[in-house]
Protein backbone atom coordinates (compact mmCIF):
# COMPACT_ATOMS: atom_id res chain seq x y z
CA UNK A 1 0.00 0.00 0.00
CA UNK A 2 2.50 2.41 1.68
CA UNK A 3 4.50 3.98 -1.63
CA UNK A 4 8.60 5.00 -2.29
CA UNK A 5 8.39 8.07 -4.74
CA UNK A 6 11.91 8.70 -4.34
CA UNK A 7 12.57 5.12 -5.67
CA UNK A 8 14.32 5.40 -9.35
CA UNK A 9 12.35 2.80 -11.52
CA UNK A 10 14.38 2.29 -15.25
CA UNK A 11 11.83 2.49 -17.72
CA UNK A 12 13.85 2.15 -20.79
CA UNK A 13 13.18 -0.51 -22.42
CA UNK A 14 9.69 -1.35 -21.73
CA UNK A 15 8.42 0.21 -24.85
CA UNK A 16 7.32 3.42 -22.58
CA UNK A 17 6.67 6.57 -25.06
CA UNK A 18 8.00 8.67 -22.36
CA UNK A 19 11.06 6.76 -22.76
CA UNK A 20 11.64 4.62 -25.42
CA UNK A 21 10.86 7.43 -27.88
CA UNK A 22 12.74 10.59 -26.85
CA UNK A 23 15.17 10.28 -30.57
CA UNK A 24 12.01 10.60 -32.43
CA UNK A 25 10.19 13.11 -30.96
CA UNK A 26 13.44 15.29 -29.19
CA UNK A 27 15.92 14.22 -32.29
CA UNK A 28 18.33 13.29 -29.57
CA UNK A 29 18.51 10.37 -26.23
CA UNK A 30 20.22 13.00 -23.94
CA UNK A 31 17.45 14.78 -22.98
CA UNK A 32 15.51 14.24 -19.28
CA UNK A 33 12.15 12.93 -20.13
CA UNK A 34 9.49 14.96 -18.56
CA UNK A 35 6.93 15.19 -20.55
CA UNK A 36 4.27 12.42 -21.47
CA UNK A 37 1.67 12.65 -18.41
CA UNK A 38 2.26 9.40 -16.47
CA UNK A 39 4.50 9.35 -13.28
CA UNK A 40 7.56 7.32 -12.58
CA UNK A 41 6.60 6.03 -9.86
CA UNK A 42 5.34 2.28 -9.44
CA UNK A 43 1.52 1.21 -9.05
CA UNK A 44 0.05 0.83 -5.46
CA UNK A 45 0.75 -2.79 -4.23
CA UNK A 46 -2.73 -3.25 -3.91
CA UNK A 47 -3.26 -2.85 -7.78
CA UNK A 48 -0.10 -4.81 -8.89
CA UNK A 49 -1.18 -7.82 -6.22
CA UNK A 50 -4.91 -8.16 -8.00
CA UNK A 51 -3.19 -8.16 -11.17
CA UNK A 52 -0.76 -10.78 -10.15
CA UNK A 53 -3.56 -12.85 -8.82
CA UNK A 54 -5.70 -12.81 -12.24
CA UNK A 55 -2.40 -13.45 -14.23
CA UNK A 56 -1.87 -16.96 -11.80
CA UNK A 57 -5.24 -18.16 -13.68
CA UNK A 58 -4.01 -19.48 -17.09
CA UNK A 59 -6.73 -17.95 -19.17
CA UNK A 60 -7.37 -14.59 -20.48
CA UNK A 61 -10.42 -14.97 -22.28
CA UNK A 62 -13.38 -13.02 -22.88
CA UNK A 63 -14.35 -10.87 -19.34
CA UNK A 64 -17.59 -9.02 -18.60
CA UNK A 65 -18.04 -6.05 -16.32
CA UNK A 66 -19.18 -7.46 -12.61
CA UNK A 67 -21.09 -5.16 -10.53
CA UNK A 68 -18.16 -4.67 -8.19
CA UNK A 69 -16.49 -2.99 -10.97
CA UNK A 70 -19.05 -0.29 -10.78
CA UNK A 71 -19.73 -0.05 -6.94
CA UNK A 72 -15.69 0.77 -6.30
CA UNK A 73 -16.33 3.58 -9.11
CA UNK A 74 -19.46 4.84 -7.26
CA UNK A 75 -17.72 4.04 -3.87
CA UNK A 76 -14.49 5.76 -4.91
CA UNK A 77 -16.45 8.60 -6.17
CA UNK A 78 -18.57 9.06 -2.64
CA UNK A 79 -15.29 8.69 -0.28
CA UNK A 80 -12.68 10.97 -2.74
CA UNK A 81 -15.57 13.77 -3.93
CA UNK A 82 -18.75 13.57 -1.86
CA UNK A 83 -20.69 12.58 -5.09
CA UNK A 84 -23.63 9.89 -4.63
CA UNK A 85 -22.85 7.95 -7.97
CA UNK A 86 -25.66 5.81 -9.06
CA UNK A 87 -23.81 2.35 -10.48
CA UNK A 88 -26.56 1.83 -13.15
CA UNK A 89 -25.25 5.57 -14.79
CA UNK A 90 -21.64 4.10 -14.93
CA UNK A 91 -20.57 3.41 -18.42
CA UNK A 92 -16.99 2.20 -19.96
CA UNK A 93 -14.26 3.38 -21.84
CA UNK A 94 -10.85 2.51 -22.91
CA UNK A 95 -9.74 5.51 -22.35
CA UNK A 96 -10.60 9.18 -21.90
CA UNK A 97 -9.93 10.16 -25.22
CA UNK A 98 -12.04 7.91 -26.89
CA UNK A 99 -14.71 8.82 -24.64
CA UNK A 100 -14.36 12.56 -25.43
CA UNK A 101 -14.89 11.20 -29.56
CA UNK A 102 -17.43 8.67 -28.44
CA UNK A 103 -19.86 11.50 -27.11
CA UNK A 104 -18.73 13.82 -29.88
CA UNK A 105 -20.30 11.16 -32.19
CA UNK A 106 -23.42 10.50 -30.23
CA UNK A 107 -24.25 13.53 -29.37
CA UNK A 108 -23.25 16.23 -32.33
CA UNK A 109 -24.11 16.37 -36.13
CA UNK A 110 -21.18 17.56 -38.36
CA UNK A 111 -21.19 20.86 -38.40
CA UNK A 112 -21.77 21.64 -34.90
CA UNK A 113 -20.36 24.09 -32.65
CA UNK A 114 -17.94 22.50 -29.78
CA UNK A 115 -16.36 24.83 -27.12
CA UNK A 116 -12.95 23.86 -25.86
CA UNK A 117 -10.95 26.39 -23.39
CA UNK A 118 -7.48 26.91 -24.89
CA UNK A 119 -4.44 26.04 -24.01
CA UNK A 120 -5.55 23.18 -23.08
CA UNK A 121 -4.93 19.36 -23.79
CA UNK A 122 -4.61 18.79 -27.13
CA UNK A 123 -6.83 15.69 -27.61
CA UNK A 124 -9.86 18.09 -27.54
CA UNK A 125 -8.76 20.05 -30.81
CA UNK A 126 -8.73 16.45 -32.70
CA UNK A 127 -11.71 15.12 -31.16
CA UNK A 128 -13.97 17.86 -32.54
CA UNK A 129 -12.04 18.60 -35.88
CA UNK A 130 -11.82 14.74 -36.96
CA UNK A 131 -15.44 14.40 -36.87
CA UNK A 132 -16.20 17.77 -38.85
CA UNK A 133 -17.25 19.95 -35.69
CA UNK A 134 -16.16 23.43 -35.69
CA UNK A 135 -13.96 24.57 -32.96
CA UNK A 136 -15.02 27.25 -30.73
CA UNK A 137 -12.10 28.82 -29.00
CA UNK A 138 -13.18 29.96 -25.35
CA UNK A 139 -10.02 31.21 -24.59
CA UNK A 140 -8.57 31.33 -20.96
CA UNK A 141 -7.62 34.69 -19.49
CA UNK A 142 -4.35 34.98 -17.70
CA UNK A 143 -2.84 37.48 -15.21
CA UNK A 144 0.51 36.54 -13.93
CA UNK A 145 0.55 33.03 -14.40
CA UNK A 146 -3.23 32.53 -13.15
CA UNK A 147 -5.70 31.40 -15.62
CA UNK A 148 -9.61 31.95 -15.09
CA UNK A 149 -12.40 31.26 -17.77
CA UNK A 150 -13.84 33.97 -19.67
CA UNK A 151 -17.13 34.17 -18.83
CA UNK A 152 -18.31 37.05 -21.17
CA UNK A 153 -17.24 35.15 -24.22
CA UNK A 154 -18.14 32.06 -22.89
CA UNK A 155 -21.66 33.58 -23.10
CA UNK A 156 -21.61 34.79 -26.02
CA UNK A 157 -20.58 32.05 -27.63
CA UNK A 158 -23.34 29.56 -26.11
CA UNK A 159 -26.01 32.55 -27.39
CA UNK A 160 -24.95 32.22 -30.95
CA UNK A 161 -25.60 28.14 -30.90
CA UNK A 162 -22.89 25.83 -29.43
CA UNK A 163 -23.87 22.51 -28.85
CA UNK A 164 -21.44 20.84 -26.85
CA UNK A 165 -18.91 21.83 -24.42
CA UNK A 166 -15.88 19.88 -23.42
CA UNK A 167 -14.49 21.01 -20.01
CA UNK A 168 -11.16 20.40 -18.97
CA UNK A 169 -11.67 19.73 -14.80
CA UNK A 170 -9.35 19.75 -13.18
CA UNK A 171 -7.60 21.91 -16.32
CA UNK A 172 -4.54 20.47 -17.76
CA UNK A 173 -2.05 22.28 -18.64
CA UNK A 174 -3.14 25.54 -16.96
CA UNK A 175 -3.43 23.76 -12.76
CA UNK A 176 -6.19 24.72 -12.06
CA UNK A 177 -9.09 23.10 -9.89
CA UNK A 178 -11.93 25.08 -10.49
CA UNK A 179 -13.66 26.74 -7.34
CA UNK A 180 -17.63 25.93 -6.61
CA UNK A 181 -18.80 29.95 -7.57
CA UNK A 182 -17.11 29.52 -11.34
CA UNK A 183 -18.61 25.78 -11.48
CA UNK A 184 -22.25 27.12 -10.74
CA UNK A 185 -21.48 30.13 -12.97
CA UNK A 186 -21.01 27.70 -15.53
CA UNK A 187 -23.48 25.22 -14.54
CA UNK A 188 -26.30 28.18 -14.86
CA UNK A 189 -24.75 29.19 -18.67
CA UNK A 190 -25.19 25.67 -19.69
CA UNK A 191 -28.48 24.91 -18.08
CA UNK A 192 -29.56 28.58 -19.72
CA UNK A 193 -28.73 27.73 -23.40
CA UNK A 194 -29.01 24.13 -22.95
CA UNK A 195 -25.41 23.07 -23.69
CA UNK A 196 -24.34 19.70 -22.85
CA UNK A 197 -21.27 19.52 -21.16
CA UNK A 198 -18.59 16.38 -21.43
CA UNK A 199 -16.15 17.13 -18.23
CA UNK A 200 -12.87 15.74 -18.24
CA UNK A 201 -12.38 15.10 -15.02
CA UNK A 202 -9.33 12.60 -15.30
CA UNK A 203 -6.75 14.46 -12.48
CA UNK A 204 -10.05 14.85 -10.35
CA UNK A 205 -8.00 12.97 -7.34
CA UNK A 206 -4.85 14.97 -8.12
CA UNK A 207 -5.78 18.07 -6.21
CA UNK A 208 -2.97 19.55 -4.39
CA UNK A 209 -2.10 22.47 -1.90
CA UNK A 210 -5.67 22.80 -0.08
CA UNK A 211 -7.75 22.73 -2.80
CA UNK A 212 -10.42 20.46 -4.02
CA UNK A 213 -12.77 18.59 -6.33
CA UNK A 214 -16.31 19.28 -6.95
CA UNK A 215 -17.59 16.59 -9.69
CA UNK A 216 -19.52 19.47 -12.24
CA UNK A 217 -22.43 17.38 -11.89
CA UNK A 218 -22.50 16.84 -8.74
CA UNK A 219 -24.50 20.48 -8.66
CA UNK A 220 -28.01 19.56 -9.43
CA UNK A 221 -30.37 17.75 -11.31
CA UNK A 222 -30.79 20.10 -14.11
CA UNK A 223 -26.38 20.01 -14.94
CA UNK A 224 -26.15 16.70 -14.02
CA UNK A 225 -28.83 15.45 -17.18
CA UNK A 226 -26.73 17.93 -19.24
CA UNK A 227 -23.41 16.58 -18.40
CA UNK A 228 -21.13 13.56 -19.65
CA UNK A 229 -18.61 12.99 -16.53
CA UNK A 230 -15.15 11.16 -17.61
CA UNK A 231 -13.25 9.81 -14.77
CA UNK A 232 -10.17 7.31 -14.66
CA UNK A 233 -7.93 5.57 -12.38
CA UNK A 234 -5.14 5.98 -15.40
CA UNK A 235 -3.74 9.13 -13.41
CA UNK A 236 -4.54 8.77 -10.46
CA UNK A 237 -2.25 5.26 -10.34
CA UNK A 238 -0.34 4.98 -13.33
CA UNK A 239 -1.96 2.97 -15.10
CA UNK A 240 -2.45 4.47 -18.45
CA UNK A 241 -1.33 1.50 -20.25
CA UNK A 242 -4.27 -1.19 -18.58
CA UNK A 243 -6.50 1.28 -20.96
CA UNK A 244 -9.72 1.04 -18.16
CA UNK A 245 -12.11 3.88 -18.28
CA UNK A 246 -15.82 4.90 -16.96
CA UNK A 247 -18.15 8.07 -17.92
CA UNK A 248 -21.25 9.08 -16.12
CA UNK A 249 -24.33 9.60 -17.42
CA UNK A 250 -27.43 10.76 -15.19
CA UNK A 251 -29.96 10.37 -18.41
CA UNK A 252 -30.37 7.12 -19.65
CA UNK A 253 -31.68 7.89 -23.31
CA UNK A 254 -28.43 9.48 -22.76
CA UNK A 255 -26.52 6.54 -21.79
CA UNK A 256 -28.20 4.21 -23.85
CA UNK A 257 -27.29 6.50 -26.84
CA UNK A 258 -23.18 6.54 -25.77
CA UNK A 259 -23.80 2.60 -25.27
CA UNK A 260 -24.83 2.57 -28.89
CA UNK A 261 -21.51 4.31 -30.47
CA UNK A 262 -19.23 2.13 -27.63
CA UNK A 263 -21.05 -0.67 -29.43
CA UNK A 264 -20.60 0.28 -33.38
CA UNK A 265 -17.23 1.11 -32.77
CA UNK A 266 -16.27 -2.28 -30.64
CA UNK A 267 -14.73 -0.97 -27.73
CA UNK A 268 -16.33 -1.72 -25.11
CA UNK A 269 -15.06 -5.47 -24.17
CA UNK A 270 -12.18 -3.51 -22.01
CA UNK A 271 -8.80 -5.17 -20.60
CA UNK A 272 -8.87 -8.36 -17.79
CA UNK A 273 -6.23 -6.43 -16.22
CA UNK A 274 -7.20 -2.79 -15.98
CA UNK A 275 -10.81 -3.84 -14.66
CA UNK A 276 -8.91 -5.69 -11.97
CA UNK A 277 -6.77 -3.06 -11.51
CA UNK A 278 -9.67 -0.39 -11.29
CA UNK A 279 -11.65 -2.21 -8.70
CA UNK A 280 -8.17 -2.87 -6.69
CA UNK A 281 -7.24 1.14 -6.73
CA UNK A 282 -10.58 2.06 -5.76
CA UNK A 283 -11.30 -0.20 -3.07
CA UNK A 284 -7.86 -0.38 -1.30
CA UNK A 285 -5.40 2.90 -2.68
CA UNK A 286 -6.92 5.57 -0.68
CA UNK A 287 -3.99 5.39 1.78
CA UNK A 288 -1.09 5.23 -1.21
CA UNK A 289 -2.78 8.45 -2.87
CA UNK A 290 -2.55 10.28 0.17
CA UNK A 291 0.77 9.68 0.06
CA UNK A 292 1.09 10.74 -3.33
CA UNK A 293 -0.57 14.06 -3.13
CA UNK A 294 2.25 14.87 -0.06
CA UNK A 295 5.01 14.19 -2.18
CA UNK A 296 3.59 15.97 -5.02
CA UNK A 297 3.14 19.05 -2.65
CA UNK A 298 6.76 18.62 -2.48
CA UNK A 299 7.81 18.07 -5.53
CA UNK A 300 5.93 21.39 -6.12
CA UNK A 301 7.52 23.23 -3.69
CA UNK A 302 10.91 22.20 -4.43
CA UNK A 303 10.66 23.05 -7.62
CA UNK A 304 9.48 26.82 -7.14
CA UNK A 305 11.37 27.29 -4.38
CA UNK A 306 14.88 26.48 -6.89
CA UNK A 307 13.40 28.59 -10.12
CA UNK A 308 12.34 31.14 -7.67
CA UNK A 309 16.55 31.62 -6.01
CA UNK A 310 17.66 31.15 -9.52
CA UNK A 311 15.50 32.66 -12.38
CA UNK A 312 12.82 34.54 -10.95
CA UNK A 313 11.83 36.03 -13.77
CA UNK A 314 10.21 32.51 -14.93
CA UNK A 315 6.39 32.42 -13.97
CA UNK A 316 4.93 29.16 -12.88
CA UNK A 317 1.09 29.04 -12.74
CA UNK A 318 -0.02 27.66 -9.40
CA UNK A 319 -0.05 23.91 -9.16
CA UNK A 320 -3.80 23.57 -7.72
CA UNK A 321 -4.50 19.93 -9.50
CA UNK A 322 -2.51 17.12 -11.89
CA UNK A 323 1.08 16.85 -11.52
CA UNK A 324 2.20 19.25 -14.87
CA UNK A 325 4.01 22.47 -14.08
CA UNK A 326 3.12 25.25 -16.78
CA UNK A 327 6.04 27.32 -17.75
CA UNK A 328 6.05 31.04 -18.62
CA UNK A 329 9.49 31.17 -20.48
CA UNK A 330 8.10 34.35 -22.87
CA UNK A 331 10.96 36.35 -21.07
CA UNK A 332 13.46 34.79 -23.07
CA UNK A 333 12.60 36.78 -25.74
CA UNK A 334 12.34 33.87 -28.43
CA UNK A 335 9.66 32.46 -30.67
CA UNK A 336 8.36 28.95 -30.17
CA UNK A 337 10.78 26.99 -32.47
CA UNK A 338 13.71 28.85 -30.75
CA UNK A 339 12.79 28.03 -27.26
CA UNK A 340 12.28 23.71 -28.30
CA UNK A 341 15.30 24.17 -29.70
CA UNK A 342 17.02 25.85 -26.57
CA UNK A 343 14.85 23.54 -24.12
CA UNK A 344 15.75 20.76 -26.17
CA UNK A 345 19.83 21.79 -26.72
CA UNK A 346 21.02 23.57 -24.07
CA UNK A 347 18.94 22.65 -21.17
CA UNK A 348 18.80 19.13 -22.24
CA UNK A 349 14.72 18.67 -21.23
CA UNK A 350 12.51 16.71 -22.80
CA UNK A 351 9.16 18.94 -21.87
CA UNK A 352 5.54 19.72 -24.07
CA UNK A 353 5.82 22.68 -26.26
CA UNK A 354 3.25 25.16 -25.09
CA UNK A 355 2.46 25.83 -28.80
CA UNK A 356 0.45 22.28 -28.79
CA UNK A 357 -1.85 23.05 -26.19
CA UNK A 358 -3.40 25.95 -28.40
CA UNK A 359 -4.15 29.71 -28.43
CA UNK A 360 -2.49 30.64 -25.40
CA UNK A 361 0.47 28.00 -25.45
CA UNK A 362 3.29 30.02 -27.12
CA UNK A 363 6.30 30.88 -25.25
CA UNK A 364 5.63 27.71 -22.44
CA UNK A 365 6.71 24.58 -21.72
CA UNK A 366 4.59 22.11 -19.84
CA UNK A 367 6.76 20.06 -17.05
CA UNK A 368 6.19 16.63 -15.46
CA UNK A 369 6.92 16.84 -12.11
CA UNK A 370 5.66 13.68 -11.30
CA UNK A 371 8.98 11.70 -11.08
CA UNK A 372 11.67 10.76 -8.00
CA UNK A 373 12.60 14.17 -6.49
CA UNK A 374 16.49 14.04 -7.37
CA UNK A 375 15.30 13.80 -11.14
CA UNK A 376 12.73 16.46 -10.63
CA UNK A 377 15.76 18.79 -9.19
CA UNK A 378 18.34 17.76 -11.80
CA UNK A 379 15.21 18.81 -14.47
CA UNK A 380 15.14 22.35 -12.54
CA UNK A 381 18.73 22.20 -12.59
CA UNK A 382 19.15 22.01 -16.16
CA UNK A 383 16.64 24.82 -17.30
CA UNK A 384 17.89 27.28 -15.07
CA UNK A 385 21.55 26.63 -15.62
CA UNK A 386 20.69 26.47 -19.79
CA UNK A 387 18.60 30.24 -18.80
CA UNK A 388 21.54 31.73 -16.71
CA UNK A 389 24.26 30.80 -19.51
CA UNK A 390 21.57 32.24 -21.89
CA UNK A 391 22.14 35.61 -19.91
Amino acid sequence: MNGNFDRSIERKGTDSVKHDLLTPVFGSEDVLPMWVADMDFEAPHCVQEAILRRAEHPVYGYTFRPERFYRAVSGWIGRRHGWNVDPGTIGFSPGIVPALNMCVMAFTQPGDRIVIQPPVYFPFFSAVSNHLRTIVHNQLVEHDGIYEMDFDHLEESFRDGVKMFILCHPHNPVGRAWRREELERLAGLCTRYGVMVISDEIHSDLVLNGNTHIPLASLGKEIADLTITCVSPSKTFNLAGLHTSVVIISRPDLKKEYDRILDMVHVGGGNIFGMVALEAAYTGGDAWLEQLIGYLEGNDRALREHLRATVPQLVISPLEATYLAWLDLSFLGMDDRALRQFVIGKARLGLNDGPMFGPGGTQHQRMNIATPRNVLMEGARRLSDAIRSAG
